[in-house]
C-alpha cells in the first residue's frame, strides 16, 4: 500500500502544480481531537473538530475483545476520522475552482 508521503512526493515529482489538497493542507483543518471509548466494548470513537468548527468522527472497533489495544483503536479511529476529510475538502476545492 502507498502512503500520503509517496503520493505527494510522485505528484511533485512530475510537476503537477494545479491547486490540489495535501497530506499538510488536511492536517492543517484539525484544531483539536477528542477520543471515547465506549465502557466494556472496544469501539473507539475519534472525533476532529475542524477550523471552520465542523466535527469530523471515525471509529475503530476490534472484533475480539483480546485484541484490543487501546492505542491502536485510537490510530485507527483517528485515521479514519482524518480520511473523510479528504472528501470535505475536495468538494471545498472543487466548489473555489468552479467559480474562478
Amino acid at each position: 500500500m502507498t502512503n500520503e508521503s509517496e503520493i505527494e512526493a510522485e505528484i511533485q515529482a512530475t510537476g503537477k502544480t494545479a491547486p490540489r489538497l495535501t497530506p499538510d493542507a488536511i492536517d492543517a483543518t484539525i484544531v483539536s481531537e477528542m477520543y471515547h471509548v465506549f465502557p466494556g466494548t472496544t469501539l473507539t470513537i475519534c472525533a476532529l473538530t475542524l477550523r471552520n468548527g465542523y466535527i469530523v468522527t471515525g471509529e475503530s472497533a476490534a472484533a475480539s475483545p483480546e485484541n484490543f489495544d487501546a492505542n491502536i483503536g485510537r490510530k485507527i479511529a483517528r485515521d479514519n476520522a482524518r480520511n473523510k476529510i479528504w472528501g470535505l475538502e475536495g468538494y471545498l476545492l472543487r466548489e473555489r475552482l468552479s467559480q474562478v
